[in-house]
């Protein structure tokens, strides 16, 4: 008897430019949101109820900056990281 795991299908290799930087900033946004809204009201009853909506807020202006910010910020690296000996 052979089990067969189930797969999700995958994006192509070109969708990167895009799921890197959506992932990348859901986790972000979510952490320092998160740790924002316990800084400024502590874990109270409307805790979770705050935290989601800075998260979302912060999320909506995240993205974006990523997409613009991300080949810049490559451009920037690789002016100031040696490249890798072969």
């Amino acid at each position: 008897m052979t089990s067969k795991k189930a797969t999700l299908p995958r994006l192509p290799a070109s969708s990167a430019w895009l799921v890197m930087p959506f992932l990348l900033s859901i986790l972000m946004t979510f952490v320092v949101s998160g740790v924002s809204t316990v800084r400024s009201i502590g874990l109270s009853p409307i805790f979770l109820e705050r935290w989601m909506s800075a998260w979302v807020i912060s999320w909506f202006i995240a993205f974006p900056t990523l997409l613009f910010a991300l080949p810049i910020v490559r451009r920037a690296t690789a002016a100031l990281v040696a490249p890798p000996v072969r």
